[in-house]
């Protein structure tokens, strides 16, 4: 089969994050010479006429999409299977839509929210002015965007959370809306206080990174992750790992920040390493997390591979903070090491990720 690896192009002055993509373009083409396929890279910016054209000159039958962005704009994201959609192109991993809702993470909070699936309060996004009206408005720069209290959003159980009305502080975290990768997260960016300061905190960090920003309610507990890869007619779901924080100190926040996951010489890097292996009294939880994560591949029509984000409180209770479509495919991360604890090969799961992108286009 002939296969175009699409990736978002990189350059000099990128980011370690949107560098990885390169790593994870030579991964996936080792993967498709030992599988036996024919392929070739094709580096994507914001010029779709130009990506278009060299697809349509070079026919692939399918399109391995490892587009996170576009020209920095994680945003942008959705764009290229957008385009694989509309020149009806074969494409691995997740849907225009499923990659839109995703991306923007309030968008995602509150789609979990309609279906009933436990996430943690938050306020905003804040949005600078101008990307709401295209231009500046003195003394109005910012606009927000609606939040959500904390008694909805439970299946079964709807347990509001005990802080952080608009008078009592909180610990909230706060984060880019449409950031991949943990960008400009890391321990300043969870604060406490009331939801009006916490907004004010928005709007400064608005201000100064020009994107959209929310605070979510910060979980002080443990951390998981839960990866699906495509199994015929439904997901199969890998086994779930857990980030051991115990080499923190006491007044650290416990977040996989932004070093942790690209500062090869810091200490959070080498101090977040990811389990496996549980003990029999967290069966029970274990069962509920796989449980939420097929539903959260439900309630998106998710395909191909994901990653679902946890929080689970100190009651033992999950939280769904972020559901990862197309998550990242180098050697190091929790995909490949989720695919091989489950007894696959790397191999084996990058040819569930083909057969369901070739299985959706016959559809």
């Amino acid at each position: 089969m002939r296969i175009a690896i699409v990736h978002n192009a990189v350059g000099s002055q990128s980011s370690l994050d949107d560098q990885d993509v390169l790593v994870q373009v030579a991964t996936v083409a080792e993967a498709l010479n030992r599988l036996g396929h024919q392929h070739w890279t094709v580096p994507a910016t914001l010029d779709l006429a130009s990506l278009r054209a060299r697809l349509e000159s070079d026919r692939p039958d399918a399109v391995f999409n490892l587009v996170e962005g576009l020209e920095g704009w994680d945003s942008l994201s959705h764009l290229a299977p957008a385009l694989f959609d509309a020149m009806g192109l074969a494409y691995t991993g997740n849907s225009t839509e499923a990659t839109f809702l995703t991306a923007n993470k309030v968008l995602a909070k509150r789609t979990l929210r309609a279906a009933g699936l436990p996430t943690p309060d938050w306020i905003g996004p804040v949005v600078p002015w101008k990307q709401v009206r295209g231009d500046e408005k003195p003394g109005d720069s910012f606009r927000l965007f609606g939040s959500a209290s904390s008694t909805a959003g439970r299946a079964e159980q709807s347990a509001p959370m005990p802080e952080g009305s608009a008078e009592q502080p909180a610990r909230w975290i706060l984060k880019g809306a449409w950031e991949q990768a943990s960008r400009c997260l890391d321990d300043d960016a969870v604060v406490f206080g009331r939801r009006d300061e916490v907004h004010a905190q928005l709007m400064a960090r608005a201000a100064q990174f020009g994107r959209p920003w929310f605070a979510e309610r910060f979980i002080a507990g443990r951390e998981f992750n839960v990866a699906l890869l495509a199994d015929g007619g439904g997901p199969r779901v890998l086994p779930p790992a857990e980030i051991d924080f115990s080499a923190f100190p006491p007044d650290k926040p416990r977040i996989v920040g932004y070093r942790a996951k690209w500062a090869a010489d810091s200490f959070e890097y080498h101090h977040t390493p990811r389990r496996f292996d549980f003990d029999v009294a967290d069966g029970p939880l274990l069962a509920e997390l796989e449980r939420l994560a097929r539903d959260c591949w439900t309630a998106f029509d998710l395909r191909g591979y994901v990653r679902v984000d946890f929080r689970v409180d100190d009651q033992g209770r999950p939280w769904i903070l972020e559901i990862n479509t197309n998550p990242c495919l180098s050697p190091d991360a929790g995909f490949a090491a989720a695919v091989e604890r489950a007894g696959l090969s790397f191999d084996a799961a990058i040819a569930a990720v083909l057969a369901a992108a070739l299985s959706r286009a016959a559809a």
